[in-house]
């Protein structure tokens, strides 16, 4: 999956200054650098809401993953206002209530337990980038096949 439109887009929280929204970042990066780089690629959040048309139009053609920091739902928000479609919103709060032995602390830093937990966090998103991968990687052999619908 090296071509774009075939990637998953992943777009985490830009809560600066909040141990979540790194929590949050530091998933993602780890998704993309590490655990998926041929199938997924980053959406800056901030991107999407200075509307860069690039960050629009990558979610706007690409099934988007959120990582969301907080309540507020910023991530997930934009994607769906600039155009994409989400096909999975994961909240770092509701990771950190089934590992409650992780509590992130820190900011330009994270503590060893808010490492864990970005690192469980991105486990579980790229269960869902190999699910997404497997589905799309189908679709495309259909359509070659002519199997696709017009």
């Amino acid at each position: 999956m090296t071509d774009t439109t075939r990637r998953v887009m992943i777009v985490p929280c830009s809560g600066i200054g909040k141990p979540y929204g790194t929590v949050s970042r530091e998933a993602a990066y780890e998704i993309v650098e590490d655990l998926r780089p041929d199938h997924t690629q980053l959406v800056a959040l901030s991107m999407l809401v200075m509307g860069d048309a690039d960050a629009r139009a990558a979610v706007a053609a690409c099934p988007a993953v959120t990582i969301d920091g907080c309540k507020l739902a910023c991530a997930t928000k934009m994607v769906r206002e600039s155009g994409g479609m989400v096909v999975r919103e994961f909240a770092v709060l509701d990771v950190y209530r089934r590992h409650k032995d992780y509590k992130p602390q820190g900011i330009a830093r994270l503590n060893e337990g808010g490492q864990k937990l970005a690192h469980v966090l991105a486990e579980e998103v790229a269960t869902v980038v190999d699910d997404l991968a497997t589905h799309l990687s189908s679709t495309q052999q259909e359509e070659s096949q002519g199997g696709g619908h017009v």
